[in-house]
């Protein structure tokens, strides 16, 4: 009697077979391709200090700070450099904890109030009723290493409006530079803040002496 040959369904498919054998190396062999989690960056601040104060003429007006704006390129958190001329760059692994125009704000009108120059200072959105609004672009503020050492380069244009007559009164970049102690993104964070406490001593004598010719709003 021959032999009996056991059916195709019966017999375990070959590839079945060696896919389960497989199955646990496949799986093994693919941790080490799992991506690995990235390093979050460090995260810097402006925070530059009191400026100085210079003996200023009090107004008697109110001024009302706008919220700052900044130029395409440095409407981010992400800290720019240069090497080349027309080309910014970012570092990879350090950040402003914020962008550097909403950081701006708060230090721009604790800086106009610490010196004593004004009524009030009020930050927008507000209902308080100002004679002046003080605008402000961030034009540029990166660290400039086509030049040995490199520098903190800052740039702010600064407009003071009187909101009574509904004019602009004046207008004003205000630009500094200031040597990074260290060759890296730390060191140009730290010659920022010291660039911007400058900028912002210039800024607020700037904006007394508009201020200075101003009469009160109301009755």
């Amino acid at each position: 009697m021959p032999a009996r040959i056991p059916s195709r369904s019966s017999v375990p498919s070959l590839a079945l077979v060696l896919g389960a054998l497989a199955l646990p190396w496949l799986v093994a062999g693919c941790a080490p391709f799992q991506q690995a989690p990235q390093e979050s960056p460090s995260l810097h601040v402006l925070q530059p200090g009191a400026p100085s104060t210079t003996a200023l003429r009090r107004s008697v007006v109110v001024v009302e700070v706008n919220v700052p704006r900044a130029t395409p390129g440095f409407d981010t958190p992400r800290i720019a450099y240069v090497e080349r001329p027309y080309a910014i760059e970012y570092f990879s692994r350090s950040e402003w904890a914020d962008t550097p125009a909403r950081m701006l704000g708060p230090l721009l009108a604790r800086a106009l109030e610490e010196s004593g120059a004004f009524r009030a200072v009020v930050l927008a959105p507000t209902s308080v009723q100002a004679e002046l609004r003080l605008d402000v672009e961030l034009v540029r503020l990166q660290q400039d290493f086509t030049v040995k050492p490199s520098r903190a380069d800052l740039a702010l244009r600064v407009q003071v409006v009187d909101l009574t007559a509904r004019r602009v009164l004046a207008t004003r970049v205000v630009e500094e530079t200031e040597p990074a102690a260290t060759q890296d993104a730390y060191g140009g964070v730290a010659a920022a803040n010291v660039a911007l406490r400058r900028a912002l001593e210039r800024t607020v004598a700037f904006v007394a002496g508009e201020a200075s010719a101003i009469r009160p709003a109301g009755p």
